[in-house]
């Protein structure tokens, strides 16, 4: 499984957050790390909402827009 890399750019705005949807072959959800990108371009793990849609798309929300990426902690060395 590769990292899905994601822009501020792909985030669209619902009611009241801000989400991406991902592709569904990182994972199915409850073993996928969030990251986001800081300013020196080094990943910091986050906790933001991951959503399974009724048609198995799968989306990231946080409140924010941001440059960040998702991996699966089956692959993920601590």
């Amino acid at each position: 499984m590769a990292d899905i890399t994601f822009r501020k750019e792909d985030f669209i705005q619902d009611d009241r957050r801000y989400k991406v949807e991902i592709d569904s072959s990182v994972g199915k959800g409850v073993d996928l790390i969030v990251e986001r990108e800081d300013g020196n371009g080094e990943y910091e793990v986050i906790q933001a909402e991951i959503i399974r849609s009724a048609d198995e798309k799968i989306f990231v929300a946080w409140s924010e827009p941001f440059n960040g990426r998702v991996v699966s902690d089956e692959y993920r060395q601590l």
